[in-house]
């Protein structure tokens, strides 16, 4: 008898899988890209290459490049010849097939006019049947912005505010501030904000004591392009004075309008001064975009805020004395909060603030009867187009106020409010109620719920009349019951 060697059968399979690994697929490739990042300036053209290892044709082979979905490529050479009506969205007519070196599987793709939003991580697949091998390749797109602007915004609580601006930048630069000795000085605020273009405008404010005299460099660094941009101002005795020599005045109190009415912003120079040969900027939060600006005896179109573009005017009717008004037409709500109004000449502004309170009076109330599945009653106050949120109140027929069972308010597409309030209906003193909905500045329409027009009320007031008299009656009934039934009772004794 011949002994058979014993095999386990955890030992075959693992032998089995093994030989499965280690056999090579008919198809099988790799694919490589470039080590290092690929830096494309905007406006420029870029160039991602990836190639096929071991080198060969890619005739007969699918190549996609794309982002992040495989489904929404940038590009497709299949079979010898670019796929047309297949680029990603935002890439039509931008991105390009380059016959690098297809023989050999060295592709190329290139992305003319490089824009922000083309930053980032692309994909290169290679794919042959069912087989395919993809590397990643990463973009990297740098703007370098425009020399930076330094401007002084007057004198507040014994200090200069200035203000260094830029714009063209990505990706978001590094802002610093140095004194005379290249010390390093703490911004007092910074805002970095993308454009429609996607690139950055800078704007960053240095306080400093208004008896400084000394030099103050402002440095924006582009860390992809590693290189830097920057501009110096002298604080001197002469721009003290200018500081010192006049003042801008605006309204002192808020400025309230309603929707859709024009919004009138005036301000003047203290002593009054010719005002024809200033820049004069109307800002919100920012320098740039502003609301709108004035320079060189013009309106300046290219810095104004998109949210207002073709709604602003300038009254210059007294500008010889100083005094200009912008009129913001057809106000909305978002037009609500404070605005900055700076005359300025040679990079040395002063300023002015003034709030504007946007309002809008809503409808007239409408109050409802809804009957409850328990049996109770509620009214129900209903008001629409209301700015800012207004405030609700139910009182009686006294003037007393009475508490709402619930309040609910929603606002629209354009930010004005929808009213709700529930009042649950208890007792008789709900007759003549009064839905009152008002503006903090005082604007209010009221509904009031009448008697003539209230069951509810009728049926408070016809109860007592109809339950005395039942109550009476069933009294009456119980009595002449105990009296009969003891008058029973007696016969049957007397019986016995």
């Amino acid at each position: 008898m011949v002994d058979c060697p014993r095999y386990s059968l955890s030992g075959v399979a693992a032998s089995f899988l093994f030989v499965l690994l280690t056999i090579k697929h008919p198809d099988d490739f790799r694919v490589v890209g470039p080590n290092l990042p690929i830096l494309a300036k905007v406006g420029e053209d870029a160039l991602l290459t990836c190639q096929l290892l071991p080198k060969r044709t890619t005739a007969h082979m699918e190549v996609r490049w794309y982002r992040s979905d495989p489904a929404m490529p940038v590009i497709i050479y299949r079979d010898g010849a670019e796929v047309t009506g297949l680029p990603m969205e935002g890439y039509g007519g931008r991105a390009e097939w380059m016959e690098d070196s297809t023989e050999e599987g060295s592709v190329a793709l290139k992305i003319r006019q490089v824009q922000p939003s083309d930053d980032g991580q692309y994909w290169c697949r290679f794919q042959e049947g069912d087989y395919w091998r993809e590397t990643s390749v990463l973009l990297q797109v740098a703007a370098l912005g425009s020399s930076p602007n330094i401007h002084v915004e007057g004198v507040e609580e014994g200090e200069v505010q200035l203000v260094c601006t830029s714009r063209g930048w990505f990706p978001e630069p590094e802002v610093h501030w140095e004194g005379i000795w290249g010390e390093k000085l703490m911004s007092f605020s910074e805002n970095h904000v993308p454009g429609e273009d996607g690139l950055f405008y800078v704007e960053d404010t240095l306080m400093v004591r208004n008896d400084s005299v000394e030099t103050i460099s402002c440095f924006i660094y582009s860390h992809g392009l590693r290189e830097t941009q920057e501009a110096t101002i002298a604080l001197s005795e002469r721009l003290q004075t200018e500081l010192a020599s006049v003042s801008v005045i605006g309204h002192s109190q808020p400025s309230p309008v309603q929707v859709g009415e024009n919004i009138e912003l005036t301000c003047h120079l203290s002593p009054q001064t010719d005002a024809q040969n200033l820049e004069v900027r109307w800002l919100r939060s920012r320098y740039y975009p502003a609301v709108h600006v004035y320079a060189n005896g013009a309106h300046v179109a290219g810095e104004q805020m998109v949210e207002y573009k073709g709604r602003t005017s300038l009254v210059t009717d007294a500008i010889h004395e100083g005094k200009l008004t912008l009129q913001i037409h057809n106000a909305r709500t978002s037009d609500e909060g404070q605005y900055r109004c700076l005359f300025g000449k040679d990079g040395v502004y002063q300023e002015a603030r003034v709030d504007v309170q946007v309002m809008a009076v809503g409808s007239t109330p409408r109050i409802t009867r809804e009957v409850l599945k328990d049996g109770g009653m509620q009214l129900r106050c209903t008001s629409d187009g209301w700015f800012p949120r207004p405030h609700v109140q139910w009182r009686d027929r006294d003037g007393k106020t009475m508490p709402s069972f619930s309040e609910a308010f929603q606002q629209g597409t354009q930010e004005l409010f929808q009213v709700e309030t529930l009042l649950l209906v208890t007792n008789g003193s709900m007759v003549n109620v009064t839905c009152s909905i008002s503006l903090p500045l005082g604007q209010e329409k009221t509904a009031r719920f009448p008697l003539s027009d209230s069951k509810i009320a009728l049926l408070w007031m016809t109860l007592p009349v109809v339950v005395l008299p039942l109550a009476m009656a069933i009294d009456l009934i119980k009595v002449k019951w105990r009296r009969t039934n003891e008058q029973t009772q007696t016969q049957q004794q007397s019986g016995k």
